[in-house]
């Protein structure tokens, strides 16, 4: 049998991931990034650009067969540091005790992922080649070469792993009946930075993703192996205050004087920071088909952008690919059937994840400082403890239950969340939450809704 050819644009982690999977499978794989080599050019501009990577990313690399290697640099984050206006802390676990998410660099990860993938003897790098045209009758690509005008590359299919501004996707819009929306968020962000102490220590806890919850807006930082802390602001586009009510520098000054007073001795120029930066958008895209004519398909930012605000855009993205894989296996390389099989599958989960991340805004934004929602995630963990075959809190759903699909961990999140309205509805919640009545309470609520399953 001939050897199978795809050609995979975007160089990206989930392209370099899929090339990886593709390429054990048996398949020739040309990966094209229309940027210069990270390894070799600093494209990140020196700073780390921080993404968290969940129980389902790690899952997802080791079905793909990548050893533990993509893990080093990673730093565990055990729970959510809640910086109050006042200086307080509080502190809401991620999960039951060692549960952690991972704060690992985009570059570092991106790299590694590149080297295991040059590693294969299956798959070839290209860079700089920027595509121009697909034909999503033949999966033809024609790409733009720095320096070197035109190139056409034929191969039996392709997939586009070219982010949320994919061209691949934008090439689509012509293919009959596709649909797409792309929705702005309210909301967009910079990048500041905490520097490390002098010894390369870190200035906050080490361990945590650190949140300034101000109810419409908020900063957070994830940690770095060098001591620093990455920090994003999320801030409305406009409105009061927004990125387009701060332009002086005194009401800059202002804004953040009074509303992160702890972290200014921390942050690196803040001021001049946001003053200098154009402010990124933060959008949805949904989509539907994923694949065309069982030659080209969509994945991972490409099929469907979402929001940060659940840490899980590249967990989904990797899962697309862990989905894919088993169904190479699945249906014996049989693309006309992998194709609508793959789309089918995930469709609903991206969805779902989609819809959860742009709630988690306001769960991390408002409710995390607010002492109810902090009481309520303590009467889940404790139940959860007590009875973990009948109730996994939907965070944990989402972040460490890889076998629970994003579809189903938003219905039976939503239902949850029914329940425990009725528990903190209770008379005097935030004196007896502890006492033996409320845990009895809420199994009988708890069991009425979802079955006894012990």
């Amino acid at each position: 049998m001939t050897q199978k050819t795809f050609t995979v644009v975007g160089g990206g982690p989930v392209g370099a991931l899929l090339a990886i999977s593709l390429a054990r499978h048996g398949y020739k794989v040309g990966l094209f990034e229309g940027r210069p080599d990270s390894r070799k050019t600093d494209i990140y501009q020196g700073k780390s650009i921080n993404i968290a990577l969940s129980d389902r990313g790690w899952t997802s690399l080791e079905k793909v067969g990548i050893s533990t290697e993509a893990k080093r640099g990673a730093i565990p984050m055990y729970h959510r540091a809640i910086h109050d206006v006042d200086g307080s802390l509080s502190e809401i676990p991620y999960g039951k005790e060692g549960d952690a998410i991972w704060s690992v660099s985009r570059g570092g990860i991106n790299e590694t992922l590149l080297d295991i993938a040059e590693q294969e003897p299956n798959v070839t790098t290209h860079f700089q080649h920027r595509l121009i045209d697909m034909d999503f009758e033949t999966a033809e690509a024609m790409f733009s070469v720095k320096d070197d005008g035109e190139r056409v590359v034929n191969a039996d299919y392709a997939f586009g792993a070219d982010g949320a501004n994919s061209r691949v996707r934008h090439l689509a819009h012509s293919f009959p009946r596709f649909s797409y929306s792309q929705t702005y968020m309210p909301e967009c962000y910079i990048e500041l930075n905490i520097p490390a102490n002098a010894d390369g220590s870190h200035r906050l806890e080490k361990n945590a993703l650190h949140i300034w919850p101000r109810k419409d807006f908020m900063l957070i930082a994830l940690p770095n192996p060098d001591g620093s802390f990455t920090c994003t602001l999320f801030l409305a586009y406009d409105g009061d205050p927004s990125f387009e009510s701060l332009k002086e520098r005194p009401a800059v000054a202002a804004f953040f004087e009074s509303n992160f007073p702890d972290a200014m001795e921390y942050l690196e120029d803040p001021v001049d920071t946001f003053m200098s930066k154009k402010a990124a958008p933060l959008y949805l895209v949904h989509v539907f088909p994923w694949s065309f004519n069982r030659k080209v398909g969509l994945i991972g930012d490409a099929a469907h952008a979402i929001v940060p605000y659940y840490g899980q855009g590249m967990n989904c993205g990797f899962e697309d690919c862990a989905e894919l894989h088993a169904l190479i296996a699945e249906h014996d390389n049989d693309w006309g059937r992998i194709f609508p099989a793959y789309e089918n599958a995930r469709k609903p989960n991206a969805d779902a994840i989609a819809e959860l991340a742009v709630r988690n805004f306001r769960e991390m934004s408002d409710l995390s400082g607010d002492p109810r929602f902090q009481l309520q995630k303590k009467i889940e963990a404790k139940f959860s403890e007590q009875h973990p075959e009948l109730w996994t809190p939907l965070y944990s759903m989402v972040t460490f239950s890889p076998e629970i699909p994003y579809s189903e961990a938003l219905r039976v999140g939503d239902e949850q969340n029914t329940v425990m309205q009725k528990i903190m509805d209770l008379p005097d919640i935030e004196a007896t939450w502890d006492q033996p009545q409320i845990m009895e309470r809420l199994h009988e609520l708890a069991s009425e809704a979802f079955g006894q399953r012990d």
